[in-house]
């Protein structure tokens, strides 16, 4: 069967193109190899991940529920129910991904895909082996955890962010190799949870990619929270006990230590899903296993376009996926079209507190060459913060100098991963610090924290 795009893939950028394909008028397949539509990020990623972040939330306030002036006797988490609760939550989007298909007329083929060249696709598929031809094809498949040397995961001790979701009961105590936002998330809801946490990382600080300043306040809060932080730090000779793991890790100060965990989660990064998919029948360019695309995602093999994890130079971020599938359906359907911004892409972190950035970070932006200024307001001195009992973290604005061009919003606090869509819309729009400091916010409210961020670039933030 012949259609005019084909996409590979049904995370969120593989979905989304194939819906706005839909929507255009497009004759449209998806092809996804497993049983569920979604992708990493609906099934065993961002979603559920996030359904278990809110459920240690609210887990806080039972734990804690005098300071709301509320008596609450002998809680008790049912970490069953939890995960229950966390599994209708992805089966209920799961179907309505399913239902966007049919609505927009989406033929859904079940499925390996393996490029043939010339536009040719052969799917090995539950009923057999078909062929699909398509004037344009996006590859949307995505990427899968990295897992160190010499290890394998399973049910039990090795984990990835698969295996984690579905323990039956919360472990004693895990360890966690790498603080990216796989590590720090899983850090704070089982800490949260009450298990004794441990986060080895490599490189110098926490969540490396943020602002240095965001890493520092992340470290405070993860250590008073009894969470052990390790940076600068070597794990090596893993292995497998009776009922643990052990480790020799060596330290940011030389010494050697023997660690023993009853789960060992390792979240050093992902790889991109790009073998056995047939590229080397085209003329797709990798780069270290990435694609190489241009502006508009289009590969080097005509008609063949690629988003979402598996590009070369973008975040590995779902929202990424979506907003380079909408710029490659508009491309081949010819339809006006802005290419991503990597300057634009907003960063979220659920852990607690919660990070949202975009843009610059203050080293970034002085290692460019721009002369900066920094507004910074701390959430201790909002109102809505100190209601919510939240007063953790501060929203830190980097500007330009001469005309306040805004270069990037860095915030660690509550809710910062919703705060920060305020920031990106003023960048997108080229606004300046002059234009938010006369953008009215609301009170009381935690986004009014952005509102003195931007007010203190030039020293006049009202409440410190």
């Amino acid at each position: 069967m012949a259609y005019d795009v084909v996409v590979i893939g049904s995370g969120p950028g593989g979905y989304s193109a194939a819906v706005r394909a839909g929507q255009y008028g497009l004759k449209t397949a998806l092809i996804e190899k497993q049983n569920r539509l979604g992708g990493t990020c609906l099934l065993v990623g961002c979603i559920p991940t996030k359904a278990l972040l809110h459920t240690a939330d609210v887990w806080d306030y039972f734990k804690n529920p005098e300071q709301q002036g509320i008596a609450c006797k002998d809680p008790q988490l049912n970490y069953p129910q939890v995960l229950d609760r966390k599994n209708k939550i992805v089966s209920k989007h799961s179907k309505g991904v399913d239902f966007l298909m049919r609505k927009n007329k989406v033929d859904v083929i079940r499925g390996q895909a393996t490029l043939q060249g010339g536009g040719r696709i052969q799917v090995e598929g539950p009923n057999g082996s078909q062929t699909v031809e398509a004037k344009n094809i996006i590859l949307a498949t995505g990427s899968e955890a990295r897992m160190l040397p010499g290890l394998q995961p399973d049910a039990n001790q090795i984990l990835t962010n698969i295996e984690i979701l579905d323990l039956p009961a919360i472990p004693k105590s895990i360890g966690i190799i790498g603080a990216g936002a796989v590590g720090v998330e899983f850090a704070s809801i089982f800490n949260r949870f009450g298990s004794k946490v441990t986060v080895l990382e490599m490189l110098p600080r926490l969540v490396p990619v943020e602002d240095e300043e965001i890493s520092k306040e992340l470290e405070k809060h993860f250590k008073k929270a009894g969470i052990r932080i390790e940076t600068s730090a070597k794990a090596e000779n893993i292995r497998k006990n009776s009922g643990s793991v052990s480790l020799s890790v060596t330290l940011s100060n030389g010494n050697k230590e023997e660690l023993e965990f009853e789960k060992l989660l390792v979240a050093v990064g992902r790889k991109p899903n790009t073998e056995s998919v047939g590229l080397e029948n085209t003329a797709v360019e990798l780069d270290r296993g990435f694609v190489k695309v241009d502006a508009f995602q289009r590969t080097a093999e005509p008609g063949v376009y690629a988003i979402g994890d598996i590009v070369a130079g973008t975040p590995q971020l779902a929202h990424v996926a979506t907003a380079e599938g909408m710029v490659a359906v508009a491309h081949m359907a010819g339809k006006p079209s802005r290419p991503i911004n990597r300057n634009r892409i907003p960063g979220a972190t659920y852990t607690d507190p919660g990070i949202g950035s975009v843009g610059l970070t203050e080293a970034q932006a002085r290692a460019q060459g721009f002369k900066v200024k920094v507004g910074k307001f701390p959430f201790v001195a909002n109102s809505k913060a100190t209601i919510l009992d939240k007063h953790e973290g501060f929203v830190k604005v980097i500007a330009e100098e001469q005309f306040g061009e805004i270069l990037g919003v860095h915030i660690i606090g509550p809710e910062a991963f919703e705060l920060v869509s305020e920031a990106v819309t003023a960048m997108e729009a080229e606004a300046t610090v002059d234009t938010m400091m006369s953008t009215i916010h609301a009170h009381p409210t935690i986004y009014e924290a952005v509102g003195e961020a931007f007010q203190n670039v030039h020293n006049l933030a009202i409440n410190i």
